[in-house]
């Protein structure tokens, strides 16, 4: 009898003390830049949670986020977020930050792309002189804008120059360095990788490469098993004055690397 008194108290007790779970799926670029690691730590001390990271590239972390294993998705691919806000998979999108995207490449440029006034004739550089290409490959953010770039440039790259390595951004850019090839990455992750690699940012500054966050929240009328509620905490708090001075104030090597986009 006293056992199970014991054991009856034990489980009261762990049920009292039991920390709530919020799960999140992300594009690796908030993973890779250590963002979200500051980010999510201040939510769960403020409201006593954990946060559960799922970071992959943004077509993962959408189709996770539609099929209700999340709470939350925070990404980077406005055309396809808009697409899943439509079929009515997530609500409470909200605008969080932004950054934007470099092509990085060799300190030799032999595509020469750093001459380039903008995207399209950097591309057309490359394909020309048919140099080494890392594409992300794997249906994430960044490989989304990549191939709307290159479609806007109307190239279709292919041949042994173009390798879609199907791997995150952080993976990419070894693989770049390694073969001394050129690939499309956020300037958060470049920056911080940038003491990693011996690439370099050879093309920038084309509106073309604004690169927009957005969060949202899993719609509970889809999916009643997922904590609306605490997901809507996590977007007040991305959003809010708290959340976006972290953004603001998160540096590598004294470089910003991501502008908070909710600040009033």
């Amino acid at each position: 009898m006293a056992r199970v008194f014991l054991f009856i108290l034990l489980l009261n007790i762990n049920s009292v003390f039991a920390v709530e779970h919020l799960k999140l799926s992300t594009t690796t670029s908030t993973e890779n830049s250590g963002l979200l690691a500051v980010l999510n730590l201040a939510f769960e001390e403020k409201y006593k949670v954990k946060v559960d990271v799922i970071a992959v590239g943004t077509g993962k972390a959408l189709k996770i986020g539609s099929n209700g294993d999340v709470d939350v998705v925070f990404v980077h691919a406005p055309a396809a977020e808009l697409k899943y806000i439509a079929s009515g998979d997530f609500i409470d999108r909200k605008a969080v930050m932004h950054n934007d995207f470099v092509i990085i490449g060799p300190d030799n440029d032999t595509a020469n792309i750093a001459q380039a006034e903008t995207v399209t004739q950097a591309l057309q550089l490359i394909s020309q002189e048919k140099t080494d290409f890392i594409s992300r490959g794997d249906d994430s953010g960044t490989h989304k804008k990549e191939k709307s770039l290159w479609k806007n440039a109307e190239i279709n790259p292919v041949g042994t120059w173009y390798i879609q390595a199907g791997q995150g951004m952080g993976a990419v850019l070894k693989m770049a360095d390694e073969k001394q090839a050129y690939t499309l990455t956020d300037r958060g992750t470049q920056i911080a990788f940038a003491d990693k690699t011996s690439l370099k940012v050879l093309f920038e500054g084309d509106d073309a490469l604004f690169n927009p966050y957005h969060v949202m929240a899993v719609n509970p009328k889809k999916h009643g098993h997922v904590k609306y509620e605490l997901a809507k905490k996590y977007i007040d708090f991305v959003t809010s004055e708290q959340g976006q001075a972290i953004i603001a104030d998160f540096k590598k090597s004294g470089q910003q690397l991501f502008y908070p986009d909710a600040m009033e």
